[in-house]
């Protein structure tokens, strides 16, 4: 009689390994920028959220400056290769949101200073 083969049950990870990944998405996402600004996205304040699933899924939650921003099509799909590329990401998903808008207040002190608004 053949054996009937059950589906791989994925591993799912510990609280400790779901915050290392959360980590890593954000020193990923602080290497990605907006050709027209000289600060990264993370700082910059584009970046609403970050969520980290027990079985490896990541969702990047962020806006842009303006719906017309000029990389409105490259930073979300460079945002989205980045986290692919952490060991234990098993999927990605990049939503763009539009509520709340984006301010010059949602930066960082750093970013501020770097674009010389302090």
């Amino acid at each position: 009689m053949e054996e009937e083969k059950k589906p791989a049950e994925s591993r799912q990870l510990s609280t400790v390994e779901t915050k290392l990944i959360e980590a890593q998405v954000i020193e990923a996402v602080r290497m990605c920028y907006d050709p027209e600004i000289p600060v990264n996205i993370y700082d910059m304040g584009l970046v609403y959220d970050i969520g980290v699933a027990a079985d490896g899924g990541v969702l990047v939650v962020m806006t842009l400056t303006s719906p017309h921003c000029p990389a409105a099509q490259s930073l979300p799909s460079d945002v989205e290769n980045r986290v692919k590329m952490i060991p234990g990401v098993t999927a990605v998903v990049v939503k763009v949101v539009w509520e709340p808008p984006w301010n010059p207040s949602m930066m960082t002190e750093a970013a501020r200073l770097e674009l010389g608004l302090m």
